[in-house]
């Protein structure tokens, strides 16, 4: 570089510079070092054009604090330049970052713009990571960014979503992405966040391809890469377990093959608590356990018997010596896929045992089924304080301890769902359920389908309409909904509705709150206004409607998308559902 002193009239603020030529920089913490000395670190420059024409690739802040003391004073003397090769815009760009990041590191978003523009100037990963002296993930997660698309991108440069979250926004396509940002901009829904993105993005329990004990380069399901770098999972849970349940067979194989006397493939998602095993050797008869989690890890625990069995020896009631076993894995499994066939192919004539059946899975779960509870999130604790104590909830908590009761849960158990806890598992509660009537058993059904019905969805919006659900008989206007009326427009309609038009033309002119206890004073009869009754808000009633032509209402959107199929369900009939549950 040729160091020389220019005149500020012949500067301007190169395009290359990272912090940009139209943002004006903060000077407070220079401007008086200036004033005093003038510039005394060289700005970085580069030829522009004409021969007397600089831009100014790093200095950006000493040459608009140089501009100010000129205007004060009236002249400045040139300022001190270090002049580059011109053309160069890679090295431009990485003189104007190496400058600012020596000064103050900049956003992470500001990192990324400016990599993306080296990258495009010819540099490759490794030449930015020994640049600017970090690693190569380091880089390729600031470039990862670029998959973001502008909005989500903005957020994180103005701390709305954290790192976390932003990391695992890469994961998603284009239109994941769009999905998020609609869930974000819902009132009605909510928009996950850090881990549980992962699991929203997923369809459920994200799992890690590091867990694999199958070699990846064979495996021919879908794998989703995390752009940051660090880790990738598999797309189909599914086409997962079938390749790692298999390897897992293979490894028992080898056990057995190695000489060991049984290989014990644990129940999926059971844990291998050492307090309840004790060390032992193989030529002892320990046997290998397999523990796999839900999570896709699998453990082998090599050399164990139960503590009872080892108490049982030590009394000298050894039993008798552990044998190979008598079939072949190859074998188990040809047995086992045909039982399976012939079992389920029986099923098909026995409806009642199959209701049974599903009832049990949705309560227990299995290694296949997953029935998740519907949690009610509310958005601040007035609603969830306005929903636990509606007359609805108190009347399904009220049969659902009667369910708990019958079926000999624990009666403080919050859900039917998830809350056995017998010895015997999922056969347990079916013998238990095949000693109820159909009756009984329909009536646990239908709490375990309230349980976990999902809230906010287009079932919702069917049902109740099927059902003919009469709202005003189990709800009432309080103050969690009127408090959270805040527009204009919607509070005059509803005083209209409820109190009629002359009332609302008249008060069309006073504030939200004023309107809001004319609509309590109708709703409860008091200050002189006649009492309403069964007043339910058009967003809550089934079929829903709204108040504008503004949209934004998640029951009238829903509603709409399966209206048409209102017009053709027939609403089931108990009586008539129940001979068909009777046939077997």
């Amino acid at each position: 570089m040729e160091l020389k002193h220019i005149d500020i009239a012949c500067l301007s603020i190169s395009p290359a510079n990272m912090r940009g030529v139209k943002k004006a920089p903060d000077l407070a913490n220079i401007l008086p070092s200036v004033r005093a000395r003038g510039v005394l670190v060289p700005l970085i420059v580069r030829k522009n054009g004409s021969p007397d024409s600089y831009e100014i690739v790093a200095g950006k802040r000493r040459y608009h604090a140089a501009l100010a003391v000129a205007e004060e004073s009236g002249n400045i003397d040139p300022l001190p330049c270090a002049v580059m090769e011109a053309g160069d815009d890679a090295a431009a760009l990485e003189a104007s970052l190496i400058e600012n990041i020596a000064r103050l590191d900049p956003d992470e978003m500001t990192r990324h713009e400016t990599f993306t523009r080296l990258v495009r100037e010819g540099r490759s990963v490794e030449d930015i990571s020994l640049t600017f002296g970090l690693t190569t993930l380091q880089v390729k997660r600031t470039l990862a960014l670029g998959n973001l698309m502008p909005r989500i991108r903005n957020l994180y440069r103005s701390d709305r979503i954290d790192a976390v979250t932003v990391r695992h926004l890469t994961l998603a396509t284009k239109a994941q992405q769009q999905d998020w940002l609609a869930l974000l901009d819902s009132e009605d829904d909510h928009a996950p966040m850090g881990q549980n993105l992962k699991s929203w993005l997923m369809g459920g329990a994200a799992i890690s391809t590091k867990v694999a004990l199958f070699d990846l380069a064979t495996y021919s399901g879908e794998i989703v890469s995390d752009l940051f770098g660090d880790d990738s999972y598999f797309a189909c849970p599914s086409d997962f377990w079938t390749a790692q349940m298999a390897a897992v067979e293979e490894r028992a194989a080898a056990y057995r093959e190695a000489g060991w006397p049984q290989v014990v493939i644990m129940e999926r998602g059971k844990y291998f608590h050492t307090w309840e095993h004790e060390r032992c050797l193989k030529k002892k008869g320990g046997r290998v356990y397999v523990a796999i989690s839900h999570r896709g890890e699998v453990s082998f625990h090599e050399g164990y018997l139960t503590t009872k069995e080892a108490r049982k020896r030590e009394k000298g009631d050894a039993g008798t010596k552990p044998v190979r076993p008598e079939v072949s894995a190859p074998i188990k499994n040809y047995v086992d896929l045909h039982r399976h066939a012939a079992v389920r192919a029986s099923v098909l004539s026995k409806p009642a045992m199959a209701l049974r059946l599903m009832v049990a899975h949705a309560i227990v779960g299995s290694p296949l089924w997953r029935v998740d509870v519907e949690k009610q999130r509310a958005n601040n604790e007035a609603i969830a304080e306005s929903v636990e104590a509606c007359a609805s909830e108190a009347i399904f908590d009220g049969k659902r301890r009667e369910v708990l009761t019958l079926l000999g849960f624990d009666p403080e158990a919050p859900t039917i769902t998830g809350g056995y806890a017998g010895e015997d598992g999922l056969p347990g509660l079916f013998v238990h359920l095949l000693d109820l009537s159909d009756e009984a058993v329909l009536s646990v059904l239908s709490v375990v389908m309230g349980e976990t019905l999902t809230a906010g969805s287009a079932m919702i919006e069917l049902l109740g309409a099927l059902l003919n659900v009469d709202l005003p008989a189990v709800w009432q206007a309080d103050d969690a909904l009127l408090d959270s009326i805040r527009d204009r427009e919607v509070i005059g309609r509803i005083v209209a509705e409820v109190a009629g038009d002359a009332v609302a033309t008249a008060n069309a002119g006073e504030s939200v709150k004023v309107q809001r206890q004319i609509v309590r004073d109708c709703l409860a009869g008091t200050d002189g206004r006649r009492k309403v009754d069964g007043w339910v808000p058009r967003w809550m009633a089934f079929a829903p409607s709204t108040y504008t032509d503004r949209g934004g209402v998640g029951s009238v959107e829903r509603w709409n998308e399966i209206a048409p199929l209102f017009d053709t369900a027939k609403p089931a009939d108990e009586e008539q559902a129940r001979p068909m549950v009777q046939a077997a």
